[in-house]
């Protein structure tokens, strides 16, 4: 595993479901669940090193890490975000199951040693949210053009994850994990035109034709109000990066060109 600083490191992967994963052959993966605690006591045994994820863990974050203690697990990493300390009806991730501040919390509170990773928007919204605009025309419709965030790559994230969990550097630390740029929607729609070979362009709509459109694909109303929100009030405030990643893996954090390069074949279709 050359992300880990520890080519030994033993992991113990837990999936909701009996069917075949795609995680790598050297993982051992057990079935649980992590917003059921108790579902999971028999694999921390032996254990060191919790990845608390706030969506897998939800409303049970404080439980886990508890029960975690109770079976010897010294240390703990939640994965958090930047916008936390935000109203928590602008921080629309909540809205889909994120509970990144009680997450964060329980790790803090629960008695071992703990590292919140916060970090920004991650690069793969970018294919989530324009992918099919894209493949099907050059033109991508959204609101807030000029609104900028500082997408981060995912392996960068998981970069870091895998040096809190295998050295003491960042024990009972915040972390503030961002790209290495602010982007406004439309710069990173024209970079990945540039990685597809096609020139596209980012038209703004208003924001309630684009809260609608939202709606009507079915995501949940509550997350796009805080969507819309989170656009409107950041519009002029943009978040900054960080030289946190750089700091702690000796490299720059990469460029959501380079993360658009590897990613160009989701966006031709």
């Amino acid at each position: 595993m050359d992300l880990l600083t520890g080519a030994n490191a033993k992991v113990r992967a837990v999936t909701r479901t009996t069917e075949p994963t795609s995680l790598p052959a050297a993982a051992e993966v057990v079935t649980g669940d992590p917003a059921q605690p108790g579902t999971l006591a028999r694999h921390l045994d032996g254990v060191t090193a919790l990845f608390l994820h706030p969506r897998a863990a939800g409303d049970a974050a404080a439980e886990l890490v508890a029960l975690a203690k109770e079976h010897g697990v010294r240390r703990v990493l939640a994965l958090s975000a930047i916008n936390i300390d935000e109203p928590l009806d602008h921080q629309p991730s909540r809205f889909r199951g994120d509970r990144n501040e009680e997450t964060e919390d329980a790790a803090v509170a629960g008695g071992l040693e703990w590292t919140s990773l916060r970090a920004s928007s991650f690069a793969v919204n970018a294919l989530i949210s324009w992918s099919g605009q894209i493949t099907a025309g050059d033109v991508v419709r959204g609101p807030y053009a000029g609104f900028a965030e500082t997408p981060i790559h995912e392996h960068d994230i998981a970069a870091v994850a895998a040096h809190a969990l295998l050295t003491d550097d960042l024990v009972n630390r915040r972390t503030y994990l961002t790209g290495p740029q602010a982007l406004t929607h439309t710069d990173m729609v024209e970079i990945i035109g540039e990685a597809i070979g096609r020139p596209l362009t980012y038209t703004e709509i208003p924001p309630e034709a684009a809260a609608q459109g939202l709606i009507a694909r079915g995501l949940p109303e509550p997350f796009v109000t805080a969507l819309m929100a989170r656009y409107a009030r950041d519009l002029a405030r943009p978040t900054r990066p960080t030289d946190d990643v750089e700091k702690i893996l000796g490299r720059p954090a990469h460029t959501f060109a380079a993360w658009a390069e590897e990613h160009a074949s989701g966006f031709r279709g």
